[in-house]
């Protein structure tokens, strides 16, 4: 189909040409075409309107038909490529785009697709292709962030298997995989399918665990699929329908939509090119209706690609002819030889200036009915966002929008653009899904397989501890504290797990547990039940449940009873301590005599007597028994604080010693994990325990050193042996079978120093698999309601060890407990002194002055020698220290009483001299 406006492009130099032709190519029949062919001849009727655009020149359109086939879309292809057109429009098809796009490279034609959103159609390869639509890159990881947000795992793919299919749904696995998610199984059928082949895929993947279904398909077959899940029962409660945007195109592109049609995609969520609302936009339309050409009452976004496209094109040619651009095409030498090269082939001619117009067509800017056309530095259009909608009963809702810029969001990307960029999980909102059956509440996403198999759980077969986990000649085939644990969980879950128990290991020996891990990681089993510990290693491989039992590693190693010793009086304190309080003592002593001495007569005498008082005072104290009196403020208060200090520590003695002489006092030449790798000894290790890479890997132990104990039996032997006897000095083992191995062999043996690392029991799943954060609430639930209790009750309740070995050094108490108390009443004591003499230096100043003043003014006869302040000595000091506070009072009251009547005398005297 040609439409001219005037014939031919010009062959001759000119600056601006009468016509240009511009090639299209898509099928005209489809869902695309039928709303892109109106819009693309309204392009260009509006620029060929327009002279101040192209400036006289005028755009010719030659249209060809794929027919949605790709044998005649490349031969149609061909066949333009040979009307010397400057540019082409087109196609929709990204196979006709992967073959025609490797003509138009050597052609130099600018290729601008509105259509072919096949990701691998990349601008290093095709350096001629140009993108004038959203990449399906933006699509598959907006479908991936959707799968993140409602917290799905697993999805099914089912896409049509051609180059946009295939392609897209690698974009989505890759897309999924940064989300932790996966693509559990590809469902792909052929462009011409049949029902029946499609009736066969959808029942095959209606057996399997994923329930959320991506669809990638054409528009144009897409419903059928709809069709025959909804005879399947498949669009029902529990399933999940995202459809990429070939949905929306087809509903978008009718007036009304048949009722049947909706309620087979009710509760889909669909993804549409998201077109900000403008003038353009509404302008174009309200005048799609009176547009020739026109056989669809309303259009789709791809109408508004392809409108957009033609401007596009034409404001490259206008800069192209600006910048001095010239249409010119020349004869390509390799298809000019008489070597059987077809006459078609030899109308293929090079657009001179292809590769200044493909410069141009990359550095065009304009808003158009799509927004900003612009291109980024790897040729795809920016902005790329989608409307995010939910297929209702007669219409569908909004959802919200996502954009790489912001991902998921309620408000316009157009608005958020103006913010800075913000991807958190917190800043993803959507408004609320009705899904299939007409429900709000979130689908699972997933169930058990409905293919028969139960899920196969490697359980480990132990040959010590069978309490935890053992064979079981029952229908379950294992039994256990472990394997009921898992079933208590399992029957709490809202929906039943087949499953069966597989023995894991050879009977002679304990499994190796890593190796266990790893052939759940590589998908040997579907999890695995047991005695697992959680570590770092495993969990980068698996996914566990939440721990369900405690564990770490200790080290047990052989005890021997201490005899009591008769100076065990001596032992509840570290001679730093018996120090401390014994200066305390007479610290403490020492201040009260110094405060009470000047009042408190029972601290007064001889310096012999006064010496034994402070000495009995002292330590009197410690029992209470002291018989002097304190007369004085600062004397009680500091003693006072001082029988409190005294008390504590009295308290503190007496249980200590109490504990020292009735407690069985036990000890060991290995004190704990510290003392044990900094000797040679042997270290025993469980078999098939993580604590032989542990001691290897993390603490440095010598391989050398560890010894394999394979039953209880070699754990004792070894033990009673000792390094000399070929046997271990200790053994490392995770705690509970430590507790149980103890109780077992009467408490012979000792946990000694203290656990030394942290961690749980837990069930390993694959990664990703839902089952496992279902089992981990399910498994709270259970510590919740006691039940976990109970059954470790039923399997574990044996009679416990007293507990470890108590070393006597850290049994004495130590001035780290007791520092706060001294401080204090030390600080106490220095205060009081620190107010007691101040007192006293006050009482001494008042003293001297007065006597002084009584020395000046006495009318007596001179004395030799004038006292003062300055020259009295410091044994007047003492003397006056030494006084009674009563004999200090009376002196200051007396001196007083005579100043103040000696003036009165002078005057007197004076008055009654002769004259």
């Amino acid at each position: 189909m040609e439409v001219i406006g005037i014939t031919g492009n010009a062959t001759a130099l000119s600056a601006r040409p009468r016509v240009v032709n511009v090639g299209a190519l898509f099928t005209l029949n489809s869902a695309i075409g039928r709303s892109a062919k109106p819009a693309l001849f309204a392009a260009v009727d509006d620029i060929n309107s327009d002279s101040s655009i192209l400036k006289g020149t005028k755009l010719n359109v030659i249209l060809q038909d794929t027919n949605c086939s790709g044998f005649l879309g490349t031969v149609e292809a061909m066949q333009l490529m040979g009307r010397d057109v400057i540019a082409a429009i087109g196609p929709q098809s990204s196979g006709i785009a992967h073959v025609i796009s490797h003509v138009v490279n050597e052609l130099h034609v600018p290729l601008l697709s509105f259509g072919a959103t096949d990701p691998s159609l990349s601008a290093l390869q095709y350096p001629y292709f140009l993108r004038s639509t959203t990449s399906d890159y933006f699509q598959m990881y907006a479908v991936a962030d959707l799968v993140e947000y409602f917290g799905w795992r697993e999805v099914v793919a089912i896409f049509v298997d051609d180059d946009c299919g295939r392609n897209g749904i690698s974009i989505l696995g890759d897309a999924l995989a940064k989300k932790r998610a996966k693509i559990s199984y590809k469902a792909a059928f052929t462009p011409g399918a049949t029902t029946s082949d499609i009736d066969s895929l959808l029942i095959g993947v209606n057996l399997m665990e994923s329930r959320v279904f991506v669809i990638h398909v054409n528009p144009d077959s897409g419903l059928t699929i709809f069709s025959i899940a909804k005879r399947l029962g498949m669009m029902t409660n529990g399933y999940v329908w995202i459809a990429t945007d070939w949905l929306p195109s087809v509903l978008d592109s009718s007036d009304t939509v048949d009722p049947d049609i909706m309620d087979l995609i009710q509760g889909v969520i669909a993804l549409r090119h998201h077109t900000p609302d403008s003038d353009l936009k509404t302008k174009f339309t309200s005048q799609w209706r009176s547009l020739k050409y026109k056989e669809t009452p309303k259009f789709n976004s791809y109408a508004l690609y392809a409108y957009d496209s033609v401007w596009l094109l034409a404001r490259a040619l206008d800069a192209f002819f600006d910048d001095g651009g010239n249409i010119t095409f020349s004869d390509d030498p390799r298809l000019q030889d008489d070597n059987g090269t077809s006459l078609h082939l030899k109308a293929l001619r090079i657009f001179d200036q292809g590769s200044k117009l493909l410069q141009k067509l990359i550095a065009t800017n304009f808003t158009g009915l799509t927004g900003q056309v612009q291109f980024d530095s790897e040729k795809n259009l920016i902005h790329p966002a989608y409307d995010v909608l939910n297929i209702g009963e007669t219409s569908s809702r909004l959802l919200g929008y996502w954009s790489n810029y912001s991902g998921l969001s309620t408000v316009a990307p157009e608005i958020l653009y103006t913010k800075p960029p913000n991807t958190s999980t917190s800043n993803q909102h959507l408004y609320g899904v009705i899904w299939p059956g007409e429900t709000t509440t979130k689908p699972r996403g997933w169930v058990f397989p409905n293919n028969g198999k139960p899920l196969q759980i490697a359980v480990p077969y132990r040959v010590t501890y069978a309490e935890f986990v053992s064979k079981d000649k029952g229908p379950e085939g294992a039994k256990g504290f472990c394997i009921d644990i898992f079933e208590a969980a399992i029957n709490l879950l809202p929906y039943p797990v087949p499953h069966e128990f597989i023995l894991y290991g050879d009977s002679r020996r304990n499994p190796s547990y890593n190796n266990l891990v790893n052939d759940v990681a590589q998908n040997k089993y579907d999890a695995a039940v047991g005695d697992i510990t959680i570590t770092t290693n495993r969990t980068r491989i698996v996914d566990f449940t939440q721990p369900y039992m405690e564990s770490g590693l200790v080290v047990i190693a052989p005890v021997r009873e201490i005899k009591s010793s008769p100076w065990a009086f001596l032992k509840p304190f570290t001679w730093q301590m018996w120090g401390l309080t014994g200066v305390f003592f007479l610290f403490v002593g020492a201040v009260v005599w110094i405060l009470e001495h000047r009042m408190n007569h029972e601290f007064r005498g001889s310096p012999r007597q006064q010496l034994i008082t402070i000495f009995w005072f002292s330590f009197s104290t410690m029992f209470f028994s002291h018989r002097e009196n304190t007369v004085s403020t600062l004397g009680r208060l500091v003693l006072l604080l001082w029988l409190f200090v005294v008390l504590i520590i009295n308290s503190s003695y007496t249980a200590s010693l109490t504990s020292i002489l009735t407690v069985q006092q036990l000890s060991s030449r290995v004190q704990g994990i510290d003392s044990l790798i900094s000797s040679t000894d042997p270290i025993g290790i469980q078999d098939g325990s993580f604590a032989y890479n542990y001691l290897i890997d993390e603490l440095n132990v010598a391989e050398s050193r560890l010894r394999i104990l394979k039953t209880q039996d070699e754990y004792v032997n070894s033990l009673q042996k000792g390094p000399s006897g070929g046997g271990v000095a200790a053994i490392v083992d995770e705690l509970p079978y430590v507790e149980l191995f103890l109780s077992n062999t009467k408490c012979i043996f000792r946990i000694v120093g203290q656990e030394f690392t942290k961690s749980g029991w837990g069930f390993a799943f694959q990664r990703d698999s839902p089952l496992a954060v279902d089992l981990s609430t399910a498994i709270l639930q259970l510590s919740e309601n006691g039940e976990l209790q109970r059954i470790r009750d039923k399997w574990l309740s044996h009679n416990g060890c007293s507990g470890q070995t108590n070393q006597m050094d850290e049994n004495q108490l130590s001035l780290k407990s007791f520092w706060g108390l001294f401080l204090i009443c030390g600080i106490a004591c220095f205060l009081a002194l620190v107010f007691f003499f101040c007192r006293v230096c006050w009482q001494y100043s008042r003293y001297s002055a007065e006597g002084e003043q009584h020395d000046i003014e006495e009318p007596a006869p001179p004395r030799p020698v004038r006292r003062s302040i300055q020259s009295t000595s410091f044994k007047n000091l003492i003397d006056f220290v030494d006084k009674k506070e009563t004999e200090i009072k009376e002196i200051l009251r007396r001196k007083s009483s005579e100043s103040k009547r000696h003036p009165s005398q002078v005057s007197d005297g004076q008055s009654s001299s002769p004259t």
